[in-house]
């Protein structure tokens, strides 16, 4: 009997998956296990296997995005009549996303009689007006009765409302004759231009994961300054007989997974009717990439050496830039870093990454004048700014995390003991 296959949930956080290629054709003879597809998630690209054994009777999407358990393919034996099957599988699904599309279709309509789809802006007729999306300026239905009653083109008004929406006392502004000019016309011989880019799905998951992040964790941030001469001095005097170098970061994510085992309540999650505080130091290490953001995870990071640090990170680096890490690479982390210095950032704060409690945001070393004994001196201080959960972590827990990492770097002997 013919089977439908649908797009499988890859990872955790995977909504939709993208189909790059398929492998196979139709007509195509596949056995379980056979390779259909690669399919781009939002953390790799994977290849998908096929479910069934038979005959590839039906490619439903060759390229393009698929929600999770979207229809992809039909299988099956030569002649049977997958159109059937789908359109029976339609039916169903019809019926029960029915109730949906009526309270959704419903849910549309705005207080001020406008449908969503005239929420959307796009380039409008000219420039500093808003229009809609069906060509019309934005305006409330009152704004559009007292211009008809007032002999007014809406497209000469400049919005106030949200969005640039022509309200009434923008209407109220130009019978006044207060109401500020309007360009309309373009300088000649000049064209505004844009160019709108596809989503990959790893944007569009770092997009909603950080939105929801940012808007249900109650965000906090603490900084310090941490002067990193000794490490400096350290790093040489190893360095010298390496080919392979240690870097800052390698001494940061020490002295960090160092400090998370001296406390606990930082490397812990919000599970929403308890916190879990973890046993293990898994420090997810943010990458940038083409598409956006990685985050491979340095497992028993507490437990492994500045070499040891250092090899793994170079490993975890490289293959997330070439969309070679595996799921189980990505997940699991229990605390990340995000090192921005080595493009010259002084100071940032990051987004906490889902299920972390906290997130450390590391600056650049910088030269720079200090006092010590009284004595103006070069020093190098680095900046880093813990970003945390309210609901797990207190301020007076962040600021000790950050006074035990002060400590480790800057008496980097204390890494070795």
């Amino acid at each position: 009997m013919a089977e439908i296959i649908r797009m499988p949930r890859l990872s955790d956080t995977m909504e939709e998956g993208n189909i790059v290629s398929w492998l196979k054709k139709e007509g195509d003879r596949v056995e379980i296990g056979d390779t259909l597809a690669e399919i781009e998630t939002d953390k790799a690209t994977m290849e998908m296997d096929s479910p069934a054994e038979g005959v590839l009777l039906h490619i439903a999407t060759k390229e393009g995005s698929v929600p999770v358990d979207g229809v992809i393919a039909v299988i099956g034996e030569e002649g049977e009549d997958w159109k059937a099957l789908l359109a029976e599988a339609g039916k169903k699904e019809e019926m029960e996303g029915s109730g949906k599309e009526v309270a959704a279709s419903e849910s549309v309509v705005h207080s001020s009689g406008a449908s969503s789809s005239d929420q959307t802006m796009v380039k409008g007729p000219e420039p500093g007006l808003i229009s809609e999306g069906n060509g019309r300026v934005k305006a409330s239905p009152l704004a559009r009765r007292m211009a008809r009653e007032l002999g007014i083109d809406l497209a000469s008004v400049r919005g106030s409302g949200p969005g640039g929406r022509v309200i009434k006392r923008d209407l109220e502004s130009v019978k006044a004759g207060t109401a500020p000019k309007v360009l309309l016309q373009t300088m000649q011989g000049r064209e505004e231009s844009y160019e709108d880019l596809p989503l990959s799905q790893m944007r569009k998951t770092i997009a909603r994961r950080l939105a929801e992040s940012k808007f249900s964790a109650p965000h906090f941030y603490l900084t310090m300054e941490i002067m990193m001469d000794k490490v400096r001095a350290a790093r040489k005097e190893i360095n010298a007989s390496r080919e392979d170098k240690i870097s800052f970061n390698d001494f940061v994510i020490k002295a960090v997974a160092m400090a998370l085992r001296q406390h606990p309540a930082i490397n812990a999650s919000w599970m929403e009717d308890r916190i879990r505080q973890y046993h293990h130091v898994h420090i997810g290490v943010a990458v940038a990439v083409e598409e956006g953001l990685m985050v491979p995870v340095l497992r028993y990071a507490d437990q492994l050496s500045l070499s040891a640090i250092h090899a793994a990170v170079k490993d975890l680096a490289g293959r997330a830039r070439q969309r070679q890490l595996s799921l189980e690479e990505m997940q699991g982390n229990t605390f990340t870093i995000s090192n921005l210095g080595m493009f010259g950032i002084e100071e940032f704060t990051a987004i906490i990454n889902p299920p972390d409690a906290c997130i450390l945001a590391v600056g650049g070393i910088k030269e720079k004048p200090v006092v010590r004994n009284g004595q103006i001196v070069p020093g190098y201080p680095m900046k880093v700014t813990l970003s945390c959960d309210h609901r797990v972590v207190d301020g007076a827990t962040g600021a000790a995390f950050l006074q035990t990492l002060k400590s480790l770097l800057e008496e980097p002997v204390l890494m070795l003991v």
